[in-house]
């Protein structure tokens, strides 16, 4: 496996637009290899897409939405960008169960653990010298394949999220939701910044520091900002609203979990351990975006939604719509 990631890293990490590309296939393929069983045979049409769930238009209107009835189709082209790439799909998807107990991803995983291996970090400085070149159609889909690449290797290896409480990186992320990028690429990032927000809050006070909220509020008030992407920022802010809780496992857990999985903030370390209740440690007091600290408390660097209601209420009117209908209507499994 060292073999195989030394020689998507020196793809990965030239200036050249399609070594950049091999690169990212070859992450991809091997994400493929540990996540999917045997491919099944070729199917006689192509793969339909996911269905992605929509929120009603009246959210946006209950938001203030200053673009209705003024939809813009831009950056259509970038939904082509996997043409080549449907067979490292193909093949049914493994179990929880079955991924933890796979040797390759184990091996993996303990990979990760390294600098020298750690696919994230290679990723993020593949995207950072992407942003720097000159804007074109195909460094945007590059772009959009890295941001893809990025969520997989994030959610095969949760403690890679600790890259982003870095600012630099965060930063990356904020600088692609700006208004100059194509909506591809602003959706792709939404997507990809709630995987790296998700279950873990000092991402999330990093985020709100640099001034995130900011960011994603004006984005959504802006008139040109397509409806696609606006549907998008509204279950953004659905996530981000949501009651955060400490994501490190407490010592009675890790006792049972393998040492590779201890600092892992996802489900892949309660497969081994059960369905057994997460503890978080105790945290620095944060002050980041405002949020206040509970001294001596296992939640010292989480918010409550009621908290984070009046973060963003300071950039976007109505959010107490946005907290009713997370309360009511449970988009997301009913953790409220």
């Amino acid at each position: 496996m060292e073999a195989l990631l030394s020689l998507a890293f020196d793809s990965l990490s030239s200036y050249d637009g399609p070594k950049i590309r091999k690169g990212l296939r070859q992450v991809e393929g091997l994400l493929a290899q540990i996540c999917l069983s045997a491919p099944a045979p070729p199917p006689s049409s192509s793969p339909t897409k996911a269905h992605h769930h929509k929120r009603s238009d009246s959210k946006l209107s209950s938001l203030g939405d200053p673009n209705d009835g003024n939809q813009q189709n831009a950056g259509t082209e970038m939904d082509n960008g996997n043409d080549d790439d449907d067979d490292d799909s193909r093949g049914s998807h493994k179990t929880l169960s079955e991924l933890t107990g796979d040797p390759a991803f184990r091996e993996f995983f303990k990979l990760q653990e390294g600098f020298e291996w750690n696919v994230a970090l290679r990723l993020i400085n593949t995207l950072d010298r992407l942003m720097a070149k000159s804007a074109d159609g195909q460094n945007d889909l590059l772009i959009l394949s890295a941001l893809d690449t990025i969520q997989g290797v994030l959610l095969l290896h949760p403690p890679s999220k600790a890259l982003f409480s870095r600012e630099q990186n965060m930063n990356l992320l904020l600088d692609l939701l700006e208004p100059v990028n194509c909506p591809a690429i602003q959706s792709a990032t939404l997507l990809t910044l709630v995987v790296a927000l998700i279950d873990t809050p000092s991402n999330t006070r990093t985020f709100e520091a640099l001034d995130g909220l900011l960011t994603v509020t004006s984005l959504f008030k802006s008139r040109s900002t397509p409806r696609d992407v606006k549907l998008k920022l509204v279950e953004f802010l659905y996530f981000y609203l949501m009651p955060e809780v400490p994501s490190i496992p407490s010592a009675d857990a890790r006792a049972s979990v393998p040492a590779m999985l201890q600092r892992s903030p996802s489900k892949l370390a309660g497969a081994f351990r059960g369905n057994g209740p997460r503890q978080g440690h105790a945290r620095l007091p944060s002050s980041a975006g405002g949020g206040r600290a509970r001294a001596g408390s296992e939640s010292d660097n989480t918010l409550t939604t009621e908290e984070k209601q009046e973060l963003l209420s300071r950039h976007l009117s109505s959010v107490e719509d946005l907290v009713r209908d997370l309360r009511t209507c449970t988009p997301f499994g009913g953790v409220l």
